[in-house]
């Protein structure tokens, strides 16, 4: 069924591009534009246009054929994706937004109504962190917040989050939240000063991927490895790109390139599919890679272990061996592959979530 409502998003979205275009489409434009058999595209036209998203502008006269418009070319919904992780009794809400305002708007009256809930904001994406559990929030007009998670629980393999909202919140829940990328169900109750809906998507599992060492003096840069990563594991069937974080580390190494930065991606799998990235991320480095002495750590969960957190700040203000890295690896349960590339790599998932303006600023 999934896949069906992915379809569906990615037909209708196309759709509403041709009409922008060309005023217009045919089924033959829809079929070339989307790259499947014309009697797929026939089909989808015909389903949507039942729905009333699509309206027939000219029926089909001699050769000429028939001729559709999407009902509205503007974007339904400010919600790109949404998409959860779970690490233990925690869950992890990614929410990425058209519009960084949006997404600012969110976090800080989610954040209101829920002083627990912990909000990272990196331009349109949001991610919050809360605990599973039932929540008692206000909503309302100014100063109460306008939207408020009250509940979030797992129900075999999906996450339910429960939200109240009223305004434009209550907007994007009945009207928006549905159609975003990752969004299984959307369920609304309508009451008589709020909206409540209850949103579920899958159990996810949370992927934070350190890299270092993999340039050299004749080039390479490790940021710009960690990007081309992320985009590659990006295009796996189940995967979830949530972002990649530079560090700076110390500054003082004897043997460092240039700068000494480190880089970590964080994404969000499928399961069971978690393995199948772990090798892909070896091969690909393994492959790209400048440097012999490229290193790798892979960590499992979005919650980062206490002495992780240490490691990643000793190593930007001293010099650290690889047996340290190794031995707080195997306490953290992270894994490592690689040359003396693992220092950085580890402490890169240790810093992941420390304030950006403090790890890009080398220790002094």
């Amino acid at each position: 069924m999934q896949g069906v409502i992915e379809r569906r998003r990615s037909y209708l979205k196309l759709m509403r591009k041709l009409t922008l275009r060309k005023g217009s489409f045919t089924v033959d434009d829809l079929a070339v534009s989307a790259g499947i058999p014309r009697s797929t595209a026939r089909d989808w036209i015909a389903r949507l246009a039942d729905e009333g998203c699509l309206t027939v502008l000219k029926q089909p006269h001699g050769r000429a054929p028939s001729r559709y418009a999407a009902t509205n070319a503007i974007p339904r919904t400010a919600c790109r994706k949404i998409f959860t992780a779970v690490d233990g009794d925690m869950v992890e809400i990614v929410h990425e937004c058209l519009s960084s305002a949006c997404a600012a708007y969110c976090a800080r009256h989610h954040s209101k109504a829920l002083p627990s809930i912990r909000v990272i904001r990196e331009g349109t994406i949001l991610r919050e962190f809360v605990k599973m559990g039932l929540y008692d929030a206000k909503v309302g007009l100014w100063p109460d917040p306008a939207v408020a998670v009250t509940g979030i629980w797992q129900e075999e393999n999906e996450i339910v989050q429960r939200i109240r909202s009223i305004g434009g919140p209550a907007f994007s829940l009945t009207g928006m939240m549905g159609q975003a990328e990752g969004v299984l169900k959307v369920d609304t109750v309508r009451h008589e000063h709020s909206t409540e809906g209850c949103i579920r998507t899958l159990a996810l599992q949370h992927v934070i991927i350190g890299i270092d060492n993999t340039d050299g003096i004749e080039g390479g840069a490790t940021f710009a490895l960690a990007i081309a990563l992320l985009d590659y594991l990006s295009e796996i069937s189940g995967t979830f790109p949530i972002g990649h974080h530079i560090a700076m580390l110390w500054q003082d190494l004897p043997e460092k390139t240039t700068g000494n930065a480190c880089s970590a991606i964080e994404l969000a799998v499928i399961p069971e599919r978690t393995e199948l990235i772990r090798k892909a991320v070896l091969r690909f480095i393994a492959d790209e890679s400048v440097s012999d002495e490229w290193g790798i750590a892979f960590h499992k969960g979005f919650i980062i272990p206490g002495d992780l957190h240490e490691f990643g700040i000793r190593v930007r203000s001293s010099h650290v061996t690889s047996h340290e890295a190794r031995a707080c690896a195997g306490k953290c349960g992270t894994f490592t592959a690689g040359g003396a590339g693992i220092i950085g790599a580890l402490a890169a998932i240790g810093l992941a979530h420390d304030p950006e303006d403090l790890v890009i600023t080398p220790v002094v």
